[in-house]
């Protein structure tokens, strides 16, 4: 029915059921945390599920909406709120999740919304002379993101994500954790190698750093975490673009460097363009 909604493997899992005695929006963040949705996931169903509550005055629980309130608060989205297609479903997606995975209550029937318009965007491409101006005009790490972007075809947030692992220097490639947590390999441009070995010496020195001050430990997926005890201290395992100060996770309250910020990237982007 829903054919765009994310599953996470939640098919193999058995049916989580959460703590009742929790409020409602920490029963989203319990569930979530169970089937391993990321951090930004987590924040953006919240914020979609808070809306939809706030949209009906705040005080009426969920459980008591139907399919027909959901048709009105997503063709709301379209008509007054002039919301782009892929925002509408993200939206839908967080509903849905909500009713068959918190509430255990599917929404019956199919939801028929007035749907937001695709908008067509029309494909800019620079040519030889505008790529090298563009990079006449940003510098240091922004730089060479930039280049891997350009070069080997990443996402922003492929490149953002990307640990020292993920380079193969001997075989010139890049090994991508994409959308829908699928690993896909690109090419790595000769002309970055010798910027990247540069940078990654770096990068292991601030974790060398960051060990001796007895931290050093970044986050790796809970599963993979489990099997193996020692990675998150190991250099292999660290961002790429670790961030310039360690900070608090949310989840596990551990004191950790994450990778830095895409706005950052997307700031300097700007100001070159």
């Amino acid at each position: 029915m829903y054919p765009d909604i994310k599953l996470a493997n939640m098919e193999n899992k058995p049916k989580f059921h959460p703590n009742p005695k929790l409020k409602l929006m920490e029963q989203v963040c319990e569930v979530l945390r169970y089937h391993h949705y990321a951090n930004r996931t987590e924040q953006t169903y919240s914020q979609w599920i808070l809306r939809f509550i706030h949209f009906f005055g705040g005080k009426t629980h969920p459980r008591d909406l139907g399919v027909r309130d959901v048709e009105r608060f997503l063709s709301d989205l379209a008509v007054k709120q002039k919301v782009s297609s892929s925002t509408q479903r993200q939206a839908l997606n967080a509903i849905v999740f909500l009713y068959r995975e918190v509430l255990d209550k599917p929404l019956d029937g199919k939801i028929a919304h007035i749907r937001a318009k695709k908008k067509h965007k029309t494909v800019t491409v620079l040519s030889t002379e505008e790529v090298s101006r563009f990079f006449r005009y940003i510098d240091g790490t922004h730089a060479l993101m930039a280049k891997l972007l350009y070069g080997s075809g990443l996402r922003l947030m492929e490149c953002v994500r990307l640990r020292i692992k993920d380079i193969d220097f001997d075989r010139k490639r890049i090994t991508v954790l994409g959308k829908g947590d699928k690993w896909r390999s690109t090419i790595l441009a000769p002309p970055v190698i010798p910027l990247l070995h540069a940078h990654m010496e770096r990068v292991k020195a601030l974790h060398h750093a960051d060990l001796e001050e007895g931290f050093g430990e970044v986050y790796l997926p809970p599963a993979l975490s489990r099997k193996y005890t020692h990675a998150a201290r190991e250099s292999i395992w660290q961002y790429l673009f670790p961030s310039r100060k360690r900070s608090i996770d949310p989840r596990s309250k551990k004191e950790r460097r994450h990778h830095v910020m895409e706005s950052g990237l997307q700031k300097a982007v700007k100001l070159a363009a």
